[in-house]
């Protein structure tokens, strides 16, 4: 084997599993409001702005198309949001919170520094450089998907 296929020189594993300890640890602070990781990442979304066509959220979410209509209907059934059709283009659909999901907001508000208060690892400016670097390397990332696709 080369070194190249070893797990532990890879930078895409670290993420995986930093993504996989991350919704573990937002599971318990998630629960009272009934929604998983990802339904809560829609949920800012919205939060920052409701009444955004679906395509829209996509883009703000990072979220891929199927799995956001996947989240939004189960929001929609817990009473959080509903989705309208647009009134000049019946195919575009647009997200609003309900009441439920307005005042969820405020509940939700705590949950970052609930996190960030368990996690003792980093301190504040290793954070803000580790933000910088993620979005320094998502970027990239783009750049050569569209490359690849090109």
């Amino acid at each position: 084997m080369t070194d190249a296929l070893r797990l532990k020189n890879q930078i895409c594993h670290r993420f995986y599993t930093v993504s996989n300890a991350f919704t573990r640890a937002y599971r318990p602070l998630l629960k009272k409001l009934d929604i998983t990781y990802p339904q809560y990442v829609a949920m800012m979304g919205l939060w920052e702005q409701s009444g955004v066509t679906i395509q829209e959220l996509v883009k703000t979410t990072k979220i891929d198309a199927g799995a956001m209509t996947l989240i939004l209907k189960k929001l929609q059934s817990k009473g959080y949001l509903e989705v309208v059709q647009g009134e000049e283009d019946k195919r575009t659909r647009f997200v609003h919170l309900t009441e439920k999901g307005k005042a969820a907001e405020n509940e939700a508000e705590s949950i970052p520094q609930q996190l960030i208060c368990k996690v003792d690892t980093l301190e504040r400016e290793e954070a803000l450089t580790l933000i910088s670097l993620i979005d320094k390397l998502s970027q990239g990332l783009e750049s050569a998907i569209c490359k690849l696709e090109d």
